[in-house]
């Protein structure tokens, strides 16, 4: 019988931890592990799995229990258990019998007799084998909750990082941006101008003084909530009844690991009124009509950013939706030389994006590249909403209200966006 159980519990081995399946997957490629173990096996959640044993990458990011290999690996333990309580080293000093009822109050292995004495009769008590599951199947839910707060940290960390890195040079464009407007507004406006970048630079620092705490409060949180799932796994492996003995408060501490999850920081500059700028562009001013048709075009912006469909509603008014089926409408109007504004209408609402792109694009797959020049609000479950495109860029201005405006200057080869209600500067783009 022994011989028996060993040959089955070799076939039902995690070979990551070479210990028996605790919650166990099986990936595309058909090879089975535990759970906790692949996904610390999983150290970069940005980018595809790969399975350990065949080394193919793993379409899939959600994995399902394993339920029949996790009703053989529970016949195995319950096997395992059955033999140790029946053994000899599992006998009561006192009465010689076997101690197959678990204190819970004091975390101990008792007899019938002593689990009926004065001292333990009003404790909790239960069966070993229902106890060591149901300490198991807490450990398992728990971990279930840390590893979604672990990914969710991993995911907000990238984002603080990748806004970190990136801050100074926005900052250094915002500043370009601001330059190039204010050249051609009079010279009488050179102070305002100074004030102007004097305060981008000083919020720039604050903020990213502000990003570079934000950024290692969370590098640490990760590593707490990381080490905390170790150590729950390795929980999860022990001996059936090493597990109830060591129990300890290992869920009171997963809780306060969890407690306090940092946040990212809300990387936001101050929109500052750029006085005739608003003013110069009308002299420019174009009415511009929309093609409307239905369509299944998408724009997909890379990275992390959104998936949207750009376009118009039936009545004129820009539409943008993240369902599959869509709006996508080319201008009536093609600009072949000279300077040109337009403004859109987009309210208080989020899903919208509007801009240009060059003829070489609009005969291409509609997928984000050179040529194709969009502000954008979206709505995410980060706070970052406001992008362009080309490159794709987080823009951190506060989110446009009511109607936006486009400058486009064919021969200076730039384009604007501005916020019109604030006449303040969202993007200049210069190719």
């Amino acid at each position: 019988m022994d011989r028996i159980l060993q040959v089955f519990q070799n076939e039902l081995t995690c070979s990551i931890c070479e210990n028996c399946f605790v919650d166990p997957i099986t990936t595309d490629c058909g090879h089975s592990f535990c759970r906790p173990c692949f996904y610390l096996s999983w150290p970069n959640r940005s980018v595809l799995a790969h399975c350990s044993e065949s080394q193919e990458e793993m379409q899939q990011r959600d994995f399902h229990t394993n339920v029949c290999l996790k009703q053989m690996v529970l016949i195995v333990r319950q096997a395992h258990l059955g033999q140790f309580l029946r053994s000899k080293d599992n006998r009561c000093r006192i009465h010689m019998e076997a101690k197959q009822i678990f204190c819970e109050d004091q975390r101990s292995l008792l007899c019938l007799h002593c689990s009926t004495s004065q001292e333990h009769r009003a404790h909790r008590h239960c069966s070993v084998e229902e106890a060591v599951e149901e300490h198991r199947e807490k450990l398992l839910k728990t971990m279930c909750f840390l590893w979604e707060k672990y990914c969710e940290s991993y995911i907000k960390l990238n984002v603080e990082t990748v806004t970190t890195r990136s801050w100074e040079i926005y900052v250094s464009s915002k500043r370009e941006g601001i330059r190039a407007e204010y050249d051609n507004l009079p010279p009488s406006r050179y102070m305002e101008e100074q004030n102007h970048l004097e305060r981008l630079q000083r919020e720039g620092k604050e903020i990213f003084e502000q990003l570079k705490d934000s950024e290692a409060r969370m590098a640490q949180k990760r590593e707490l909530l990381r080490g905390m799932y170790t150590e729950l796994n390795e929980m999860c492996h022990k001996p059936d009844v090493e597990l109830l003995l060591d129990f300890g408060d290992i869920l009171h501490r997963s809780e306060a690991v969890c407690v306090h999850m940092p946040q990212p920081v809300k990387a936001e500059l101050t929109a500052v009124t750029i006085p005739g700028m608003i003013a110069r562009f009308d002299l420019f001013k174009e009415i511009i009509f929309l093609r409307h048709r239905r369509t299944h075009g998408h724009v997909f912006l890379q990275g992390s950013l959104i998936n949207l469909s750009v376009g118009c509603d039936p009545k004129g008014e820009l539409c943008i939706t993240s369902q599959s089926e869509c709006f996508l409408d080319w201008g009536a109007q093609t600009f072949t030389s000279g300077r040109h504004y337009w403004e859109i209408e987009v309210g208080d609402v989020w899903n919208w994006a509007f801009g240009v792109c060059s003829d070489d694009w609009k005969e291409k797959d509609r997928i984000v590249q050179k040529g194709l020049y969009l502000l954008g609000c979206a709505k995410t479950d980060m706070h970052h909403n406001v992008f362009t495109t080309s490159p794709p860029v987080l823009q951190y201005v506060p989110k446009p209200i009511g109607r936006v405006g486009v400058f486009l200057d064919y021969e200076g080869g730039s384009v604007t966006f501005v916020n019109v209600a604030q006449s303040s500067l969202i993007y200049f783009y210069i190719a």
